[in-house]
């Protein structure tokens, strides 16, 4: 298991960018959410008591892939979303994120996932195991 300091937070040991303490909320909370399941951007953030775009830019700059899942994460419309700064099935990076969700059972229509692979049982940041 793979985790952050408590004390610096930073992304690793070779890394001097540390990581905020909302980043790591939205980590924490990413990481709970199942292999063969999606949350959406808007989930998240409402747990959080945050912005669907805070979640967004904090999961793109996400120093713990793949232990933190962020491929998971799509739009409220259950569209993929952005991956990495990109966004859409056209770009490398969102053929990238569709590919990873499609190898965990994850089926998606026209760029769209399948509404049954939607996680509605989210554990709160608390409950989420450390990263």
């Amino acid at each position: 298991m793979t985790c952050i300091p408590t004390r610096k937070r930073t992304a690793s040991p070779m890394s001097n960018n540390p990581v905020t303490k909302f980043q790591y909320r939205v980590y924490q909370l990413c990481k709970a959410i199942p292999k063969g399941r999606v949350s959406t951007y808007g989930r998240l953030a409402k747990k959080l008591g945050s912005s669907p775009r805070a979640v967004g830019q904090a999961l793109k700059k996400n120093p713990f892939a793949p232990i933190v899942p962020c491929h998971r994460v799509v739009a409220a419309s259950l569209a993929l979303g952005g991956f990495f700064g990109q966004w859409g099935t056209e770009t490398p990076n969102g053929r990238r994120k569709q590919a990873l969700l499609e190898s965990e059972g994850v089926e998606l229509k026209n760029g769209y996932v399948n509404s049954s692979f939607l996680f509605v049982n989210e554990h709160t940041h608390s409950q989420a195991q450390s990263i």
